[in-house]
């Protein structure tokens, strides 16, 4: 059976898009807290968000691992050490803040005080769609 498949986007067109949505962007407070964020965020945890939808985080408490997925709610879960979503953890800072503000609140809730943020969350069982490929990395 024959399928057809959209072509590739070649690295230069992605690099183009993602300059013609910061563009514009970069003036909301969404696009500012994003920019915010990046710069909070380790090269190495940088280039994971860029690439993945994703960046990974080590808890100040107890040493695990959670990725913060590009969200405001249901968007962290902790992974154990061959990177499977084991559980799924919603927590968020009070207030109606843009999406790149929520997630570094919660990067720095889990880095500096893993064991209040983890009394706070709600847990769930975490899915694959759950944690889709974000539109906010274009």
């Amino acid at each position: 059976m024959l399928g057809f498949s959209p072509p590739r986007e070649g690295r230069r067109a992605r690099a183009i898009r993602a300059l013609f949505i910061r563009h514009g962007a970069e003036r909301t407070p969404e696009g500012r807290s994003l920019q915010l964020l990046r710069a909070w965020l380790s090269p190495a945890q940088r280039a994971q968000f860029t690439e993945k939808g994703y960046f990974e985080v080590t808890g100040g408490d107890t040493g695990r691992k959670y990725r913060i997925y590009a969200g405001a709610s249901t968007n962290v879960c902790e992974v154990d050490e061959k990177g499977r979503a084991m559980r799924g953890l919603c927590f968020m800072p009070r207030g109606n803040l843009p999406v790149g503000d929520v997630m570094l609140s919660q990067k720095i809730a889990l880095e500096c005080s893993e064991n209040h943020a983890l009394e706070v969350a709600r847990r769930f069982a975490p899915t694959g769609f759950m944690f889709g490929r974000s539109r906010l990395l274009g």
